[in-house]
């Protein structure tokens, strides 16, 4: 009995491994079938993985006169130094950790209320409908990026200096969620009409659970774009608020960066080292995240995918026929 046991062990356990390592291939196939998504997830890859491996990248405090003055690149300092002697490669590996920390905090916080207010008012209708719809609207018509500077610019300055990121993170949640709970509302009006929907309640189950375990999951694509076109505004927005000095100038960002590089005149002066890299790892990063959502559009509906299944249709009906022409002239 215990032999017989520890086979059915056996087997089960060999049986969850092969359904893990199919449902991993399956995804890998997915990532590497469509070359924008495969990019813009090793792009994005790459800055997270400078954010974690900072400490072991490089030795120098980002926030620490190491020389004196700012230097062009060297063997020492790969990307120069600041005005005031910090190193620059420092800087931009454990800025990385704050922007992209920022753009994720917010990205993720709008996507709640994305889905929240556009699945619920969607779904409900009838007076919630009329309300939510409504604070939704006024959202939508505010201007989002003037808003985020008025708000940052009067939290900021009652806020202590280690909670700017904070301050940051929240006014851009808070500022950004509208349109995406807009698309969400009308896409779940059209779901919530469908049989499987109209089954669940014949079924006694409760509306939360209708909303959020039968029509989000037909919904994961438009939230997983959502969500990678929120994140893209975040950076953007976070960067362009640090730019204006909104943030803390203590604490080395990519913004902050841009920041010091503006009011030393880095690029009159033709110190181009303080503001390139920066300005090209916000470049790269939204690029990634823009090829990832371009990718998932891609992958979710089939008419925007590219043609090279088409082309080798096209190859292989041209083979089909030359050998229909050998057959007939046989």
């Amino acid at each position: 009995m215990q032999v017989t046991h520890s086979t059915d062990q056996d087997v089960n356990s060999s049986t969850m491994l092969d359904r893990a390592i199919g449902r991993g291939n399956s995804i890998l196939v997915t990532i590497t079938s469509n070359p924008k998504f495969a990019v813009g997830i090793g792009i994005v890859a790459f800055f997270v993985l400078i954010a974690l491996a900072a400490p072991l990248l490089t030795p120098y405090n980002p926030d620490a006169s190491i020389v004196t003055g700012s230097q062009p690149p060297s063997p020492a300092h790969i990307f120069g130094t600041t005005g005031l002697g910090q190193d620059m490669f420092a800087q931009l590996v454990y800025g990385a950790r704050i922007t992209i920390s920022i753009g994720f905090i917010a990205a993720i916080g709008s996507t709640a209320l994305q889905v929240f207010f556009g699945l619920t008012s969607a779904y409900f209708g009838g007076l919630i409908d009329e309300v939510l719809s409504l604070l939704i609207n006024v959202f939508l018509v505010l201007p989002g990026l003037p808003l985020a500077i008025v708000l940052a610019s009067l939290a900021s300055a009652n806020a202590a200096a280690n909670k700017n990121e904070i301050v940051i993170a929240l006014v851009l949640l808070f500022t950004s969620w509208s349109y995406g709970a807009r698309v969400l509302r009308a896409q779940t009006l059209s779901l919530k009409e469908r049989e499987f929907v109209t089954a669940a309640r014949s079924m006694g189950e409760t509306p939360f659970r209708i909303i959020f375990a039968e029509i989000l999951p037909n919904e994961v694509a438009l939230v997983a774009s959502t969500f990678v076109g929120t994140f893209v505004y975040a950076v953007g927005a976070e960067v362009a608020l640090e730019f204006l000095g909104l943030g803390d100038t203590s604490r080395a960002s990519w913004g902050e960066i841009l920041y010091w590089a503006q009011i030393n005149a880095a690029l009159i002066v033709g110190k181009w080292w303080q503001f390139v890299p920066a300005g090209l790892c916000v470049a790269l990063l939204c690029a990634g995240l823009t090829f990832i959502n371009f990718g998932i559009d891609e992958l979710a509906n089939p008419r925007l995918r590219s043609e090279r299944p088409l082309r080798r249709r096209g190859l292989s009906g041209k083979g089909e026929n030359e050998s229909r022409k050998k057959k007939i002239l046989v």
